[in-house]
């Protein structure tokens, strides 16, 4: 069994970008990152905070518009359309999830495709799913990172996503059908999710329930990708059963230290993607 370490990678791209990011700036250009928080959600002003830090890091120019959680559509939608308009802000980013009263779809799709670093806008969701060049969500993205880093070659592979969702399974799924693997995608009204499971040449989980795969689940010698992050007894564990999967599996991400810091090492690539598109 072999340890998929996101975050020595992270580590890797991180100084990669921060590279590039010095020679754009030889020519005047400094990528820039604008993130929208709205309410005080603590996981998300950690992830926030986390991504300013990585961006300080890499030199790239971030700002970051807190706003109060009883802010309206309206208001949100001015600030996403005035960093729209602005040529210093390369990537747009609004930190998930938002408030229950504020519409996530139309707030997402008011985003410049261009600049919309999170991949998360129809426009570059369909290019995904087209195979054609486009922003891709920044986890699924870290995973096919962490997989080549390793030399993984899904091409052929049976592919199990446990996870439907817009951030993450989709785009997971539309990642590994485009190089070619036989994609099978569970969600919550998946009967007998074992049967999935365990077919799996590799199998990837974005679901946010700690253990939900158990060692009975998996196949000898499977790829074991975890993307859940739950807080269990002051603890952070994943959506796998670790310590009995690992027996079985011939890779395996940590939870934390697989997925995590590639989610924000993307992040960072995407923006300089960004700058050097428009710039």
């Amino acid at each position: 069994m072999q340890i998929l370490d996101g975050k020595a990678l992270s580590l890797k791209i991180r100084e990669e970008v921060k590279k590039e990011v010095e020679e754009l700036k030889t020519n005047g250009i400094t990528p820039g990152l604008a993130v929208i928080l709205v309410g005080n959600d603590p996981a998300s002003q950690t992830y926030v905070k986390m991504k300013a830090k990585a961006c300080k890091m890499t030199g790239i120019y971030s700002i970051t518009h807190e706003m109060p959680e009883d802010i309206s559509e309206e208001e949100i939608i001015e600030t996403i359309e005035m960093m729209n308009k602005n040529p210093n802000i390369d990537g747009i980013l609004v930190q998930l999830p938002l408030p229950k009263h504020i519409d996530t779809t139309k707030i997402l799709e008011v985003i410049d495709p261009k600049k919309d670093v999170d991949g998360f806008h129809p426009y570059n969701f369909g290019r995904l799913n087209q195979g054609l060049d486009s922003f891709v969500p920044c986890t699924p993205l870290g995973v096919m990172e962490l997989l080549k880093e390793y030399n993984i070659d899904v091409k052929g592979l049976n592919a199990c996503v446990v996870g439907a969702s817009n951030i993450v399974g989709k785009p997971m799924a539309a990642l590994l059908l485009n190089s070619f693997a036989t994609v099978d995608i569970c969600h919550i009204y998946t009967k007998d999710l074992k049967s999935h499971t365990k077919r799996a040449d590799l199998l990837v989980v974005g679901v946010g329930k700690p253990n939900l795969i158990t060692e009975d689940m998996v196949k000898d010698g499977a790829i074991v990708i975890d993307i859940g992050i739950n807080k269990v007894d002051d603890k952070i564990i994943g959506d796998v059963d670790f310590e009995n999967v690992s027996k079985k599996a011939s890779f395996i991400t940590p939870v934390p230290g697989g997925v995590g810091p590639m989610t924000i090492a993307m992040l960072l690539k995407n923006t300089l993607k960004a700058a050097k598109n428009e710039r």
